[in-house]
């Protein structure tokens, strides 16, 4: 519930659950000795308090931007768990701000476990984020991710872990390894007609489905006939990110977004206020 709380914190998580979500979705990223924690940005600045620790600030480095920034992975699990996450998008309140923890992977998994009863199973979808880069610098997150979820016994199509990640080969040593559903992001410049999806299954054909922004599916450059094409292929067809302070230009409010997305038949999206979504899904039923 990364629209009510900072984003990527255990009491995020736990409010979207409250709020009925299906799945809770931790982006993934690396320490330095090889811990993941549930992070969306490769840096720690726009995300956590790290600018106002005076400890850490001669450890800043120059990002690809030419911005300063604390590198995630210059930094090891306790020096990450001393930090607190804050508010990151500028409209939304900081109220929270410096009040929690940054989740590894594992505390995320235990969320979704104690949560979980015999009636309603709490999903878990990690995105591994930049795995080519970090992979560059010497830490395969691919590898960290398998075996932290072989040791707690996640495994097969019917398991409620799933994978996404807009690289394809971390997603196919998952899918050899562990058979987990996995899901193909893809960014909108790289997105064509439905003979690119079909080019896409053929290469591809153990994805379990893609992952796409929803301004691939709707309003002016949408192409909502790509659902029923992926659906003809046996894919599921996911879409990113559904937010009520941040609605597309043609649509007066999220839950026109929600509705429109709903009717063209999306298996899942994901949604910074689960509430909303929950109550759109639950309407368009």
């Amino acid at each position: 519930a990364s629209g009510l709380r900072p984003e990527h914190t255990r009491v995020g998580y736990e409010l979207a659950i409250a709020q009925s979500a299906d799945v809770i979705e931790p982006d993934l990223v690396p320490s330095r000795d090889g811990v993941l924690f549930a992070r969306h940005d490769a840096g720690l600045k726009r995300s956590t308090d790290i600018a106002r620790r005076p400890e850490f600030a001669a450890r800043a480095t120059m990002d690809r931007s030419g911005r300063r920034d604390w590198p995630v992975h210059h930094f090891d699990r306790d020096e990450l768990a001393a930090l607190r996450a804050v508010q990151p998008f500028g409209r939304r309140s900081r109220a929270f701000d410096s009040r929690w923890s940054l989740p590894t992977f594992e505390e995320v998994l235990d969320v979704a476990a104690k949560h979980s009863t015999s009636t309603r199973s709490i999903g878990v979808y990690p995105e591994l984020k930049h795995p080519g880069f970090f992979a560059a610098h010497g830490i395969d997150v691919t590898a960290i991710c398998i075996d932290v979820l072989r040791r707690r016994g996640h495994g097969g199509k019917h398991d409620p872990v799933w994978l996404q990640c807009f690289e394809i080969e971390p997603l196919r040593r998952i899918h050899e390894t562990l058979a987990l559903p996995v899901f193909f992001l893809v960014e909108s410049s790289a997105i064509g007609d439905v003979s690119w999806l079909q080019a896409l299954h053929r290469q591809h054909t153990w994805l379990d489905g893609i992952a796409l922004p929803k301004s691939a599916l709707m309003g002016v450059h949408g192409n909502g006939e790509l659902v029923r094409v992926a659906h003809d292929l046996g894919w599921q067809v996911h879409v990113w990110t559904l937010r009520d302070d941040q609605v597309m230009t043609g649509f007066a409010r999220v839950q026109d977004e929600l509705h429109a997305l709903f009717a063209l038949g999306v298996d899942a999206l994901f949604a910074d206020f689960p509430g909303t979504a929950v109550a759109a899904r639950d309407a368009s039923d």
